[in-house]
């Protein structure tokens, strides 16, 4: 089957946009995607890094919203990831704490509740304390502006380094963001020793996202994952239920890198629960 880079339809498909290229596998090569009728969508089951209004920027979505835009892409699960307090406007303690009361299905979809945490020093420490860490079903820790200042390759490294020390943080996000250059394999080297994952961050690929051109140290993550059968996690980071279950650029980079499925953790729930209960 060709693919392309997708547009998603209100009937679930994918439709090719005129100026496309496609790849067309039976002659091995990239064609124009013009007069091309649409194909169904990958099936992937999960989007884990999402934001809410809680989030204090960028969505007025409810978690409900969520949960219907989910459902309307065939989502099994999602995860709700808000913004730790350290972001302005973002989730306060309060909010985080609790979760573990929130409903664990709605709509027919199963629910996670994680958190976005702030790192917010080159200790690795986060904005959120153990306590409410401990208490969410998973925890992506990111670097932003200007939470924190951008560091060398090196620094920004071992920041991430550090915060994978935590025992409850399980992600780390958007550790492609130009303006705080990373070394991928040490990093990688990292992630599975602390039995971390990487993120692929499909806003961050998007020719709309503002971390710069990310695709050399996504290629490279991903083809860290294929050397080492190592697995890495899509995410939407979608703020509002626009992006909800959309791995468009992702999944065109991980195509690139020849990741097989197995080791993208999108297409199974029961192997991401499985990974997550071997933190």
């Amino acid at each position: 089957m060709a693919y392309q880079h997708r547009v998603y339809g209100t009937d679930g498909m994918n439709h090719a946009r005129a100026n496309d290229m496609v790849w067309d596998d039976t002659h091995g090569k990239f064609v124009p995607a013009a007069g091309l009728s649409a194909f169904p969508a990958e099936r992937y089951e999960l989007d884990i890094h999402t934001h809410t209004i809680a989030s204090g920027h960028g969505s007025s979505a409810t978690i409900t919203d969520m949960v219907k835009a989910a459902k309307a892409c065939n989502l099994k699960m999602l995860g709700i990831s808000d913004h730790g307090p350290a972001t302005l406007g973002g989730g306060r303690v309060s909010y985080f704490r609790n979760l573990k009361y929130a409903q664990r299905e709605r709509l027919g979809v199963k629910m996670l509740y994680g958190a976005e945490a702030n790192i917010i020093n080159s200790k690795g420490n986060l904005d959120l304390s153990d306590d409410i860490l401990k208490s969410l079903d998973y925890v992506i820790a990111s670097i932003h502006q200007p939470v924190m200042k951008p560091g060398s390759a090196e620094e920004n490294t071992q920041t991430y380094i550090n915060a994978m020390k935590n025992p409850y943080v399980t992600i780390i996000g958007h550790c492609d963001d130009t303006k705080f250059p990373i070394d991928p394999f040490k990093l990688f080297a990292a992630a599975m020793k602390h039995h971390v994952l990487l993120e692929i961050n499909n806003s961050s690929l998007s020719p709309e996202g503002y971390r710069g051109d990310t695709r050399f140290t996504d290629l490279v993550i991903l083809n860290l994952s294929v050397h080492f059968n190592y697995p890495v996690l899509f995410s939407s980071d979608s703020h509002g239920k626009s992006h909800v279950g959309d791995f468009t650029y992702a999944a065109d980079a991980a195509r690139l890198a020849k990741v097989p499925r197995n080791l993208i953790l999108n297409y199974s729930s029961k192997a991401l629960l499985a990974f997550l209960a071997e933190k």
